[in-house]
């Protein structure tokens, strides 16, 4: 059964999804730091090369059939079933192929110590493409509450196992408990969410009927999943395992709050935008709310991030991670450029334009990777974020292009709106990298630096956006108020 779209239900399964990211990316907070004083780089480096593989074939194994199952108008248990099956399938070959071929993959990866982590994380597989189809049916029902409270509680629970088996000495170790403890419990509690039962049913038709958005949308995240972890590959195999560690070790971090908003945000705005399939102005209007709102939140934390990040990282990780503190900053900065363009994916997903989604996400790839390799074999890892930060300033122009268009507005008009909370934000991020250089010599603690630096930049940044964005905080406090006087949909 498929619950209405309205704004009662949008809004609150949002809140539960977001509230489920909080939970669970900040128990990340709290541990990444605790396990880098713990761990070197070069271990940090191994897991992330190893999880590389294992979660691209999981994506591109994923992507397609399970997310399909969203659009359907009804919620066919034969092509469920059939769905299922498809992915336990494609599951155990992929599983096999790499326990099979780990020592070549690795070397490929430029770590040929991550051979026997790909051959464990190679188990993952399955669990992750199956349960899929468990989270599709929770999804295309609304049902984000039920998966924010498993997410919650397999990510506390692999948290818990992670840091007690690295204070026990166990190292990477460690690491590879915290993915599967997550993984499994997770597996367990969507199925029982959903409360869906697998059967030996399997339709080809039912699954050819899904193929035509299904190969669409897996291209495309095969492409978005070249985008985010090539750089990871490329540093490994240019620069080693060392800067491969420090790029991991900050990207985790400077990942957390655009996937606390993001995450939570597409997973809801997915099957919300393909309720508005055939309502052209509803999904263009709330396409540009979600964004202004999105890059309203989001923005500010991201080039936030980049002007706290000197003591940032010294704070966070301790001192022997110190002279990553560029590589953080930099990441932060190519994070906040692309805050504009995370309501996207689920826009064009929804909306039914596999075929844009796919070649916008083709072009980002190759853009990113060619650049992050220049950069990093020409100027290092520094150069390398840099070269990433302007791969994604033409991304945005370009991504928003293509999204816009397919509304019939005045591009240049919507974009500037769109853009517009990200341009305060990095008025506010320069002002606040000035007083925290100013201030250095007469203020050496990094703490308070880092805790100056968040209550001018809080401060700031709420004068602007009541100056620039009035129109939107009155639009979002009548949505409340509607929201308020809305009936509840389950």
């Amino acid at each position: 059964m498929t619950s209405r779209v309205n704004i009662n239900s949008v809004t609150n399964n949002v809140g539960w999804s977001v509230l489920s990211r909080i939970g669970t990316f900040g128990l990340k907070f709290l541990t990444v730091p605790i396990l880098a004083r713990l761990l070197s780089p070069e271990e940090f480096g191994v897991v992330a090369v190893a999880l590389t593989i294992v979660q691209f074939l999981a994506t591109i194994g994923s992507a397609g059939l399970a997310a399909a199952l969203i659009l359907q108008k009804d919620e066919d248990m034969e092509t469920v079933h059939s769905v299922f099956w498809a992915n336990f399938v494609i599951s155990v070959v992929m599983m096999v192929m790499i326990i099979l071929w780990a020592d070549g993959i690795a070397a490929l990866l430029g770590s040929v110590e991550a051979s026997a982590l790909l051959q464990v994380f190679a188990l993952l597989i399955p669990l992750q493409l199956c349960g899929d189809v468990a989270y599709s049916l929770l999804a295309r029902r609304m049902s984000f509450g039920k998966d924010a409270a498993w997410s919650v509680t397999s990510e506390t629970l692999g948290v818990v196992a992670a840091v007690g088996l690295a204070l026990l000495g166990w190292t990477i170790g460690a690491l590879v408990a915290q993915q599967f403890v997550s993984a499994i419990i997770r597996f367990v509690g969507l199925y029982w969410a959903a409360g869906y039962r697998p059967r030996f049913v399997v339709s080809l038709p039912k699954l050819k009927g899904l193929t035509n958005f299904s190969l669409g949308l897996m291209g495309s995240e095969i492409a978005n999943f070249v985008t985010f972890q090539s750089p990871q590959v490329v540093v490994a195999r240019v620069l080693g395992l060392g800067d491969a560690g420090a790029y991991s070790i900050a990207n985790r971090f400077s990942s957390i709050p655009n996937q606390i908003m993001l995450t939570g945000l597409m997973g809801v705005l997915f099957p919300a935008f393909s309720q508005m399939m055939h309502d052209r102005e509803r999904r263009a209007a709330a396409l540009m709310l979600a964004t202004q709102v999105s890059t309203l939140l989001i923005a500010p934390m991201m080039f936030g991030l980049w002007a706290v990040a000197e003591p940032a990282m010294t704070v966070i990780f301790g001192e022997k991670w110190a002279f990553a503190w560029p590589v953080l900053g930099l990441l932060a900065v190519s994070k906040g450029i692309m805050s504009p363009c995370g309501t996207f994916i689920p826009y064009l997903k929804g909306a039914g334009h596999s075929g844009t989604l796919w070649w916008s996400a083709v072009i980002r790839a190759v853009l990113v990777t060619g650049m992050v390799t220049y950069g990093a074999v020409y100027e290092g890892l520094v150069g390398a974020m840099a070269w990433l930060c302007i791969a994604n300033a033409l991304t945005l122009v370009g991504y928003s292009w293509a999204v816009l268009r397919t509304n019939d507005g005045s591009f240049f008009r919507d974009f500037a709106v769109m853009c517009r909370p990200m341009l305060v934000a990095v008025v506010m991020a320069i002002a606040v990298r000035f007083l925290l250089d100013q201030v250095k010599a007469d203020i050496p603690s990094d703490v308070l630096r880092v805790f100056l630096g968040m209550a001018v930049g809080g401060v700031l940044y709420g004068v602007m956006v009541l100056l620039t964005e009035r129109p939107l905080i009155m639009k979002l406090l009548a949505l409340v108020m509607k929201r308020r006087a809305a009936p509840v949909v389950a």
